[in-house]
């Protein structure tokens, strides 16, 4: 809920910065990895909150980590503008980095290279996954990488890239392929900003609108996107 104060655009930006605050300091566990849904799961409660309770406390919706919404909560903290804290939830979540050690697979329980759509917070399960290959939080991580981290979006006809990265990326490349014509966009990191573009170069001109055409002539084109602090 905290992060659509932020998605949504609809949210008061001092009451929106406020939720997320509350996200980091009672919903990312780092020791664990986990973003988890709310906390503390129910259990054992006067009344009868309905489906949710049908779990276990920490399992799936009821208090464990649900991979739609801390994706979400990542895509907010990067809408923002902070981009250090969002690449770190987008590794923490990351289903590689729960089995890059043999101990952590033992954790884990499942396959480590596709997004579970949960993953348990509570004794004796915490860090073990759930739901593989049958979750839409897959796609939603692939957008929450590509569009809100690097930052490239297609709308329409025209590219546009507006990166929130963390401070110390001092580089990094994509290479867009549309039809047969491919768009190798180097991105460049001087000030080490999370975010803020200062100019945009296709093919040795300057984009004044900051927009990538999708047109022209097939082939190669090099696009060069330069972050920094705007000039005074």
């Amino acid at each position: 809920a905290q992060s659509w104060a932020i998605l949504s655009g609809a949210g008061d930006p001092a009451r929106s910065a406020a939720a997320m605050a509350a996200v980091t300091r009672h919903l990312v566990r780092c020791d664990d990895r986990l973003v988890l849904l709310f906390t503390p799961p129910f259990d054992q409660t006067p009344h009868d909150p309905g489906y949710i309770k049908g779990y276990v406390p920490g399992i799936r919706e009821n208090g464990g980590q649900y991979t739609h919404a801390a994706l979400w909560a990542v895509w907010a903290f990067a809408e923002s503008g902070d981009g250090d804290r969002a690449e770190a939830l987008f590794q923490m979540l990351n289903p590689i980095c729960h089995g890059d050690t043999p101990e952590k697979i033992r954790r884990y329980r499942v396959e480590p290279y596709v997004v579970a759509a949960d993953v348990y917070s509570e004794a004796p399960h915490v860090g073990r996954g759930g739901w593989t290959w049958y979750t839409g939080s897959a796609g939603w991580m692939y957008r929450l990488g590509v569009e809100a981290i690097l930052g490239l979006r297609r709308v329409g006809q025209v590219l546009r890239v507006d990166p929130c990265i963390p401070q110390a990326w001092s580089s990094y490349q994509i290479n867009y392929y549309d039809g047969e014509r491919c768009y190798h966009i180097r991105v460049e990191n001087p000030d080490g900003v999370n975010r803020g573009v200062r100019q945009i170069v296709l093919d040795g001109e300057i984009l004044r609108d900051g927009e990538i055409p999708l047109a022209g002539d097939s082939g190669w084109h090099e696009v060069s996107v330069v972050l920094g602090r705007s000039s005074p």
